[in-house]
């Protein structure tokens, strides 16, 4: 089919400024350009909200001098009329590596050969640690990248904000405009433009420590300290890095978090040492908004929707969880939430497969209610703000760099067309505004036939329809050089003829007329006039329309916001649990036919006929009421479980890394359990502090922490400590004598640390010999991961001579053999029911284990260490009942008062009295029956689980994915993108798990 060929040629003035050189040049006789060039008659936006219509920008070198409505033009300018046409500020990406290439990783896996342990630091006169590099610069790496510039471009930037994105502190970054002319200098606007952080580590350094996120949280506020005391003048050394974190302290902080609940653990440390950082988010802040809006930070957004999943196999979609099938759903609309909640925030192509995607990403999110001029601001004025330069960036105003976008209508429009972008006063074109607008309907008379033309699309790749009468003919457009060429077929034969218009344009575009060739190839005369224009009704159509759009449907958001979440957290009620069989683990013993009465999340009244007020009533006939079950070792509920770089971490600790929408805290909950104690792994001798949570599902991280905490930390003994199953042998220790030498080092250098702190000489404060310090005053106690009897006995000696007591050791299959000295040194065991012989140093365990300890007189509990056991602890405490004849009452107790004693909460929980927190179970059966379900477990009055509840949630979870299967398909009808569906587990946390934070 042959095509029509339009053709449009306008000269329009160009102009270019240039700075001052200092330097040489060797391309001969070269001429400064100094003129001013004016565009006039434009609808200039000077920010977000601020409007000058029919207004003059006047530039020069580079620079904004004057803008306005009552502007006097300078004699010699280059004017640029632009009616009808809009002015915005370029935009701006603060967080890119634009130019900067990460360097290759070097290995640095705690199970690498050759991989170096934490004093290895490879660089001389810097920070112990290779992943701390503040004093990178990243100039030093920048190369400018014309084809990634260009891309930038076309999307409407005019400035980003680049850095190495390599370790923990990465250095400064640089703010680079992105036009392809000029200078180097002229492009780099500012080279310590922020400070860069992270929790991943270098991938320029093989040094093993942080393994962990927990552990690059503690060396970061090691960092911190050690800043201070260098800043102090009591250092002999010489340390660049630190140096370096005084020089940037007062440079704006960004921090790439990458998640919501990782922005949370940021901003925590950044409120410890008062630096308000500026957060990279994750993209899915909707979900705990008025968290996210209590940190007070500006956050930099990705816009990395993801795609629709491809559903169409009805079992390959059982594999998608619903928290990912959600989070498809809802997170376009995260800009708009982080708006409606006040949440300053900028936007960015982080995370974008391609640049050339952000902007339709940008309009899916003002679809999903972004305000435009909140979306402007995310681009312009709020990442000036953050970055210091509003008086140059980000705005329209005088003084200000010359960076504007030239569009035709508004931003964000699905017809604009952004005609130009200006960086610096240097001009590229992205769409030539030169080019006529040939769109709109015409009438068409070629050889004494009329036939309708349409003409759409964009000017420079318009699309043409020609009709006659009903009849739609096949049709080709060709537009270039002010030529325009219309090749369509004849409506009046059988085999497929064409009849081809050819046209110059003129100045008008209302009236065409010149060259058709007909099928038979005879020449005739054709003339187009366009018909009368529609704008004013097209305008009340389209508002008419605007209010019948259907927007999208974004379903609400639980919490957490996954399967069994909750629409609000559950709230403390006042319940009144009638005619139970109560199991109180007081002298009161086992109660029937008891009341229990719960007020202000405690319990208030225990006995007959109570009276139940403005209570709620749950009818517990039949049923047994018990303490809440207590688990005193645990690994759910977290996003790290050991860290492997030390052979001490006690810096480090969990209450950093508690995760609250771990699904097993649900599942718990349906097992009875109100508390746990998340300890750390067990790869080191030392391992981190742990930390003591409650299950408040829906809750946030640091609500579920208990108030006024007792201070734990877990030790290990055994076969992980010394690597016997790593693969590599990285760091001391590796043999049992080796573990013991560990402990009597370690305490002797707190016992030296406190002696220090005594003198009240300045010192270095120490994360790590702080805790340490505690252990020796009684402070924070021990849980210690054991098993032989003969390392049993050698940790109990070398607190007792330190002048310490271990508190519990856990595990503790061989707890059997020393009872009677456990009993002497006053330390309890908790231990499995009647696990044994998964390795070898656990062959000699035994189901009689706790009953024997517990006759001793040991404390004794009962724990999982396993997220599945932990659901069952009711029925792991009775097998000792079986195994060794302990009475049903003191069987509870290895479940509830008893690792409540262990962990020094036993005065708040453990028991149903009165006075203490209302975290009890009603049981549908006797408690320790393997026939016995959670029925209703309760933690402090509030209701976080439901037998008849659950069951209605799982329809309703059936019936939410089945809607948004339905949604999805709709998507890739439309010929959207889909991803695979994909099976996406939390990693499983046991003792022995050595996670990576790379």
């Amino acid at each position: 089919m042959k095509k029509l060929l339009i053709s449009l040629l306008v000269i329009c003035g160009c102009f270019t400024s240039y700075t001052q050189e200092y330097f040489p040049k060797n391309d001969g006789v070269k001429t400064t350009d100094t003129n001013y060039t004016v565009f006039t008659n434009a609808t200039i936006h000077t920010d977000p909200g601020s409007v000058i219509k029919n207004g003059t920008l006047v530039i020069k070198k580079g620079k904004i001098i004057e803008i306005g409505t009552s502007v006097t033009i300078p004699n010699n300018s280059i004017v640029i009329d632009l009616k009808g046409k809009h002015i915005y500020a370029s935009f701006i990406d603060l967080f890119t590596n634009f130019g900067i290439k990460k360097p290759k990783k070097q290995g640095g896996s705690i199970f690498t050969p050759g991989a170096q342990p934490q004093w290895n630091a490879s660089r001389e006169g810097h920070y112990w640690n290779d992943h701390i590099r503040p004093e990178t610069n990243s100039l030093a790496h920048f190369k400018y990248d014309d084809k990634k510039a260009t891309e930038y471009v076309k999307q409407g930037f005019g400035v980003v904000n680049t850095h190495m994105p390599d370790g923990i502190i990465r250095g400064t970054g640089l703010l680079v405009a992105l036009h392809n002319d000029g200078t180097e200098g002229e492009r780099l606007l500012n080279d310590r433009s922020a400070q860069f952080l992270s929790f991943t580590k270098s991938n320029a350094s093989k040094q093993v420590y942080p393994t962990s996120l927990m552990g690059a949280m503690a060396l970061l506020r090691q960092v911190y300290h050690d800043a201070t005391w260098y800043a102090s003048g009591n250092v002999d050394n010489k340390d660049l890095s630190l140096e370096a974190i005084q020089r940037n302290k007062n440079l704006p902080q960004i921090f790439e978090a990458g998640s919501r609940i990782d922005g949370f653990r940021a901003d925590k440390i950044g409120d410890q040492f008062g630096i308000q950082y500026t957060i990279v988010g994750g993209g899915d802040e909707y979900a705990r908004i008025d968290k996210v809006k209590a940190t007070n930070a500006s956050y930099i957004i990705p816009l990395d929707f993801p795609d629709a999943y491809d559903v169409t196999d009805p079992y390959t979609t059982t594999l998608i969880r619903l928290g990912d099938m959600r989070h498809w759903n809802q997170a376009p609309s995260n800009p708009s939430v982080l708006a409606k909640n006040g949440v300053s925030f900028s936007l960015t192509t982080h995370k974008l497969k391609k640049i050339s995607a952000f902007n339709t990403k940008l309009l899916k999110a003002i679809e999903y209610g972004l305000d435009k001029n909140i979306a402007l601001a995310a681009l312009t004025t709020i990442p000036a703000k953050i970055l210091g330069k509003s008086n140059l960036l980000g705005s329209l105003k005088k003084g200000a760099y010359a960076n504007f976008l030239i569009t035709k209508n508004e931003l964000f429009t699905k017809d604009n067309i952004v005609y130009e972008n200006w960086i610096q006063g240097h001009k590229t074109i992205i769409n030539d505004m030169s080019v006529k607008d040939i769109t709109g309907a015409y009438s068409l008379t070629v050889a004494g036939k009329t036939y309708d033309l349409s003409i759409s699309g964009k000017p420079t790749k318009p699309k043409a329809e020609v009709k006659l009468g009903d009849t739609k003919l096949g049709t080709k457009i060709n537009y270039k050089d002010n030529w325009v060429s219309i090749t369509f077929t004849d409506a009046d034969t059988t085999t497929t003829k064409y009849t081809r218009i050819v046209t110059a344009l003129g100045d008008t575009q209302n009236f065409w007329s010149g060259k058709a060739i007909l099928p038979n190839g005879g020449e005739t005369s054709f003339s187009a006039k366009k018909k009368p224009d529609q704008t004013s009704d097209k305008k009340e159509t389209q508002k008419s329309s605007d209010t019948k759009v259907e927007k999208p449907e974004v379903l609400p958001v639980t919490y957490p916001n996954m399967a069994y979440g909750n629409p609000e957290v559950p709230k403390s009620e006042t319940l009144l649990l009638k005619n139970a069989t109560v199991w109180t683990n007081e002298s009161d013993g086992i109660l029937a036919e008891t009341d229990v009465l719960i007020k202000n999340g405690k319990i208030s009244a225990i006995g007959k006929n109570l009276n139940p007020g403005n209570a709620k009533v749950i009818d517990a006939t039949g049923k047994h009421i018990t303490p809440g079950i207590i688990d005193e070792h645990s690994h759910i509920a977290t996003a790290a479980v050991n860290e492997a770089g030390h052979n001490s971490t006690a810096e480090v600790t969990i209450e950093d890394v508690v995760n609250p929408e771990d699904i097993n805290i649900y599942r718990n909950l349906a097992g009875g359990v109100t508390s746990i104690q998340i300890l750390h792994g067990s790869a080191n001798p030392i391992g981190g502090r742990s930390a003591i949570i409650k299950l408040k599902w829906g809750q946030s991280a640091d609500q579920l922490i208990y108030n006024n905490s007792p201070k734990f930390i877990k030790f290990a003994l055994g076969e992980n400590v010394k690597q016997s199953n790593w693969g590599s042998n990285t760091r001391f220790p590796q043999t049992r004598m080796g573990v013991e030498q560990v402990y009597t080092d370690y305490f002797s250098r707190a016992k030296a640390y406190e002696k220090l702190k005594k003198t009240g000489q300045p010192y270095r404060k120490d994360t790590e010999m702080e805790t340490l310090v505690e252990i020796l005053n009684g402070q924070r106690y021990i849980s210690c991961h054991s098993y032989v009897q003969s390392e049993i006995n050698m940790l109990m000696k070398v607190a007792e001579k330190f002048n310490f007591r271990i508190n519990t050791f856990t595990h503790i299959l061989e707890g059997y053999k020393v009872a009677d000295k456990m009993a002497a040194h006053g330390v309890g065991g908790s231990t499995f029911s009647d696990w044994w012989a998964y390795k070898f140093e656990v062959n000699d365990a035994i189901p009689y284990n706790a009953a024997i300890m517990h006759k001793q007189g040991v404390l004794t509990a009962i724990n999982s260490d396993d997220p599945e056991m932990s659901r069952r602890l009711n029925q792991e405490a009775a097998k000792s009942i079986k195994y060794g004849g302990v009475s049903e009452i003191d069987a509870l107790k290895f479940v509830t008062l008893n690792p409540a004693k262990l962990l020094h909460i036993d005065n708040r929980v453990g028991s149903i009295k009165i006075g203490k927190d209302a975290d009890v179970v009603v049981w549908t059966d006797h408690p320790l029956s393997i026939y016995a379900k959670a029925e209703k477990t309760i933690i402090e009055g509030a209701i976080y689980f439901d037998l008849e509840k659950d069951k209605a949630m799982r329809k309703v979870i059936a019936s939410e994915k089945n809607k948004l299967s339905t949604m999805m398909l709709k998507a890739k009808n439309k010929g959207l993108k889909t991803q695979p569906p994909k099976k996406k587990e939390q990693q499983h946390f046991e003792c022995n798990t050595i996670e990576t934070i790379r």
